[in-house]
């Protein structure tokens, strides 16, 4: 039975594992170098990455409470990879912070969270595991001590973080209350569209649309996008709304499929609303993180046209545009943060004559920034193709050509970025930046990523087959 706990829940037993090693460093290993302890992390996220990957069958844990299959072992590979990725990009940032193993403890203990919410087959699991990967971010984002937007970041991020969990808890106790249990296999069929669990749902929803930044929920994001430090900004965007729409199709598609019609509408003006101001804000930024803050919430629209399919075509085009939307963000975000460690620089108009310093940077960010528009032949436009498939399987080709229209205006401000990078002159453009040959490696794991995934069809269709089963 031990065997079998632990094949089950490796991933959560392998985190929990590298959180006391590092708490046992942090508290019996003042003098090692941060290169030693960063490349320690490193190489047990990677064990950690390679233990997921094992297969093993579907099972029930815990009298319900925790489930796996091989769609959750999927769902958590796509988070180990993004989190690994985040942890070399951040070794420019790292090496001269104070905090580094507190960083790396927080971090963790989010990822810890977010798995024991995906493989949550009980709402009190859920909910411990919503608030374990919440709290611990609001710690990250004020990781940048002296600076004064770093404490409003965390400020906003903590207030609209525990008011979408009230509201959450609030929707949740309805049906506890109409139901008599917590279990969703139990709770299920108990779900017949009653006004109270309508309007149970509808908090729910809403407690969702906050964590995912869907309009109009939006408004904590480009402030505390803008306040984290990057590394941080980079996994919230990636890895901490993965999680969220991982979670987020497994309760509407299992535990609320039989609202499906309530929960479609909803679903498709959250998404007009949310490409559309997504795509408008964006253009107005100068500040790069914003502009991606803004670019994340656009991204998140497509995810939810996806989503609104109701069909394993949409679980698998929503999984597979995370893992190119993972290589797209995260290439991207370790551009600015390189730039940022060195330089302090993080606008959009100090990137112009970019090119000209720093060829390789340049290159890898308009690659990344090219798949965010889902121009071909990068992977976000194939990624993008099959949210728009999925979505167009329920005929409601007006909300298609919506979105179809904000691709071509995302162009707009995607390449105002590469223009300045190529085309416009700086009399001081940004000196040439050398980064770690850890950055190097994960810049270059997310190039690979973004041109290769965009003509593996196999690996696609390897994660439909998955969904199908």
């Amino acid at each position: 039975m031990g065997i079998d706990l632990f094949m089950y829940m490796r991933s959560e037993m392998s985190l929990t594992a590298i959180i006391f090693i590092l708490l046992a460093f942090k508290i019996f290993s003042n003098d090692e170098k941060p290169v030693v302890q960063m490349a320690l992390v490193n190489i047990l996220l990677l064990a950690n990455l390679v233990l997921g990957l094992w297969a093993t069958g579907d099972a029930t844990l815990f009298n319900g409470m925790y489930q796996t299959n091989a769609t959750l072992v999927l769902q958590k590979t796509v988070l180990n990879i993004g989190t690994l990725l985040v942890s070399l990009m951040a070794f420019d940032w790292l090496k001269n912070h104070k905090h580094l193993l507190e960083f790396y403890i927080l971090l963790l203990t989010t990822l810890l969270g977010m798995d024991f919410m995906i493989s949550s087959g009980n709402f009190l699991m859920f909910f411990l595991g919503l608030e374990l990967s919440s709290i611990p971010l609001a710690a990250m984002v004020n990781l940048d001590l002296e600076k004064r937007k770093s404490a409003e970041g965390a400020m906003k991020m903590i207030l609209s973080s525990a008011f979408a969990s009230a509201i959450t808890l609030f929707g949740i106790s309805i049906l506890y209350g109409t139901t008599g249990t917590l279990n969703f296999t139990q709770m299920k069929p108990l779900i017949t569209g009653s006004e109270l669990q309508l309007l149970a749902f509808i908090f729910i929803f809403v407690g969702f649309a906050f964590k995912l930044s869907s309009v109009p929920f939006h408004l904590w994001t480009a402030d505390v996008y803008e306040g984290a430090p990057v590394p941080v900004t980079s996994y919230l965007s990636v890895i901490s709304k993965g999680a969220i729409v991982f979670i987020f199709i497994t309760v509407l598609y299992n535990l609320f499929a039989s609202l499906q019609s309530t929960w479609t509408n909803m679903l498709y003006l959250s998404i007009v609303l949310t490409i559309t101001v997504g795509n408008l804000f964006a253009m107005r930024q100068n500040n790069l993180k914003r502009f991606l803050a803004f670019s994340s919430i656009a991204q998140v629209g497509y995810i939810l046209l996806g989503i609104s399919s109701g069909s394993a075509l949409g679980i698998s085009s929503a999984i597979f545009f995370l893992l190119v939307y993972t290589f797209s963000n995260l290439g991207a975000f370790g551009v600015i943060a390189v730039v940022s460690a060195h330089t302090g620089k993080e606008a959009i108009s100090d990137y112009k004559g970019f090119y000209a310093t720093n060829p390789w940077l340049s290159w890898v960010l308009t690659i990344c920034l090219f798949s965010l528009a889902g121009i071909p032949p990068t992977a976000g436009f194939f990624g993008k193709m099959f949210l728009l498939t999925a979505g167009a399987a329920k005929g409601n080709w007006a909300l298609i050509i919506i979105a179809a229209m904000n691709m071509v205006i995302s162009l707009y401000y995607y390449l105002r970025v590469v223009r300045a990078i190529f085309m416009e002159k700086n009399e001081q453009p940004i000196a040439p930046v050398k980064g770690s040959n850890t950055l190097k490696l994960a810049l270059a794991i997310c190039v690979v990523g973004v041109v290769v995934l965009g003509f593996a069809g196999n690996l696609f269709q390897h994660i439909n087959t998955i969904i199908a089963k």
